[in-house]
């Protein structure tokens, strides 16, 4: 049983009425009930929290994280968000949701600002999104197109690396289009950016949006963790025979570039 945290900042729940009246049981925990026919271990974690939702169990424990958040990026600790990136290089999927794209530590993979246009129309505007790659895991079960009626408009540019693969890309009705499921590998882990999602229109009670973030955990999800881990690895041994002797290793370069300034001092 896939171990799965669903991490929602959860303060719009708490301040907006419209918010409330969408998601009375807030953004996550829609997520969590749409998401529990299929069987996975699913934690509801929030922003306020202790630990900001992300206790050292947690961590280490999750296989794979959703993540959505929006107005408070900024107050996510540097330090667990540290945590965080060396759990998805170790291999702890993510799956990264709407305004996620700004999350501290979507930027920190991506190594971008991850900007992009946007428009929230009055009522909302109709975003149909256009399944790229039927054939990829993350589309499984998913029609050629998904209609939402009310959806907020995210547009290109946007400011990410190319995508591995691009699964999914949404057009909305003023006219804009943008890569709207996009999958990224950083070390072991696999990442899934999925846009559509606006916490005042009921997206996530889709039944296609809950079958494409039940098939990114399965992608996601990273079973093996046998064989060696990428390091910074010094070879002071070299692998062939014959090959120039190795003196880097054994100091300090900067002991050995004291020692030679010292030398040459005198």
């Amino acid at each position: 049983m896939i171990k799965v945290t669903v991490w929602n900042e959860c303060r719009h729940e708490k301040e907006d009425a419209d918010v409330q009246e969408v998601y009375p049981e807030t953004i996550g925990g829609c997520i969590v009930n749409q998401l529990q026919p299929y069987g996975f271990d699913l934690t509801l974690a929030t922003l306020d929290d202790p630990e900001q939702g992300w206790p050292a169990e947690r961590i280490a424990e999750t296989e794979v994280a959703i993540w959505w958040g929006h107005r408070y990026h900024d107050e996510l600790d540097d330090a667990l968000i540290d945590k965080l990136q060396a759990r998805v290089l170790a291999g702890m999927g993510l799956i990264v949701l709407h305004s996620g794209h700004h999350a501290k530590l979507f930027k920190r993979l991506m190594g971008t600002s991850c900007n992009l246009s946007w428009r929230e129309a009055e009522g909302g505007e109709r975003e149909r999104v256009w399944c790229l790659k039927p054939a990829h895991p993350i589309a499984y079960n998913i029609p050629p197109q998904i209609e939402l009626p009310q959806s907020e408009m995210y547009g290109e540019p946007f400011d990410i690396p190319d995508p591995d693969e691009l699964i999914f890309n949404s057009w909305y009705q003023g006219g804009e289009v943008l890569r709207s499921g996009c999958t990224f590998s950083r070390g072991r882990g696999r990442i899934f950016f999925f846009a559509p999602g606006h916490e005042t229109f009921p997206i996530y009670r889709n039944e296609h949006i809950t079958q494409i973030l039940a098939n990114a955990i399965q992608w996601a999800h990273q079973p093996h963790t046998s064989g060696w881990m990428m390091g910074n690895w010094g070879r002071p041994v070299p692998l062939e025979e014959g090959a120039p002797k190795q003196t880097y290793f054994k100091k300090p370069r900067k002991l050995m570039l004291a020692e030679k300034a010292a030398k040459k001092d005198k």
